[in-house]
């Protein structure tokens, strides 16, 4: 796979964040959907990468509520290391939102910054894979009262792979995460649902432009308190991308087709922008002397 394509293929480590905010308040950890477009399977050069991953949206409740989330600096490290044949990552971020509940609130802050390791695999004939396991660090923020930011520790495991040939990017994430339990005088943000995302991307280049569908679904595993009401939606959208060399755009946009208990439907507008740091030289070729 050439640097272009696994630049454009980032391995999207475990990134950060839930960023809907509803009557029961809590959800998946990492924003469901943020990893759609990227081939989250496939393993990148050795270097140091940073990724930027805006988005903002309006869900149609009553009162309407608009949430925008951004990862200031996720950064990636891609180490020269290799075990069981697979390439090791370590990846680390902290993300941030803002959510504007109409005629109630407006709150902005960070949430829980996330340490993440990874091992990619290269399985052969456009095919890769590849697992994460992460720990959200505890956190008090004035996103705490949304239960966005979360008092305490919990884990992540994501497994991805991805298809990656002829200009083709088809790719499939499943992410899990811990909750916590809580009584009925259990405040926001020191509780929370276990909880799973399902993240698709479907994609193919068309010399620099890049075309095609996404889509994601969540849900969450339990309740934590009495009366906590699961929630679970999914989304469907497109993606328009641009890749200008070492800087590689996607645009997306998409709108919950289903929803449960999160009070209205969702529509949002997102950007991928990876942006390799630095990036290791290619080993050079081994030149064999002829007798």
């Amino acid at each position: 796979m050439s640097f272009k394509n696994t630049v454009a293929a980032v391995a999207f480590g475990s990134l950060a964040l839930a960023a809907t905010t509803t009557a029961s308040y809590a959800n998946s950890e990492i924003q469901p959907g943020i990893t759609t477009g990227i081939a989250l399977g496939a393993p990148l050069p050795e270097g140091i990468f940073v990724i930027q991953m805006p988005n903002y949206g309006y869900r149609d409740a009553s009162p309407g509520q608009n949430v925008g989330a951004l990862v200031p600096a996720w950064t990636i490290w891609s180490t020269p290391w290799t075990l069981f044949g697979g390439h090791i990552l370590f990846d680390v971020a902290t993300p941030m939102a803002n959510v504007n509940v109409h005629g109630a609130l407006n709150r902005g802050g960070f949430a829980n910054p996330l340490l993440d390791s990874q091992i990619k695999w290269d399985l052969g004939n456009g095919f890769f894979g590849g697992f994460h396991a992460g720990v959200y660090l505890p956190a008090q923020t004035d996103l705490s009262i949304l239960g966005i930011t979360r008092d305490f520790a919990s884990f992540q495991a994501v497994g991805a792979v991805s298809y990656l040939k002829d200009g083709w990017n088809l790719s499939a994430t499943g992410i899990f995460g811990t909750g916590r339990s809580g009584d009925v005088f259990s405040q926001p943000g020191s509780y929370a649902p276990d909880w799973i995302n399902v993240d698709v991307t479907a994609t193919k280049k068309f010399g620099k432009f890049e075309f095609g569908f996404v889509g994601f679904g969540s849900a969450d595993l339990d309740s934590p308190v009495p009366g906590y009401a699961k929630q679970s939606q999914i989304a469907l959208g497109g993606l328009v991308g641009y890749d200008f060399g070492p800087l590689n755009l996607q645009f997306k946009f998409t709108r919950d087709v289903m929803e449960q208990n999160y009070g209205g439907y969702d529509t949002r507008g997102w950007a991928n922008i990876i942006i390799p740091l630095w990036v290791a030289a290619p080993p050079a070729p081994v030149v064999a002397a002829k007798y």
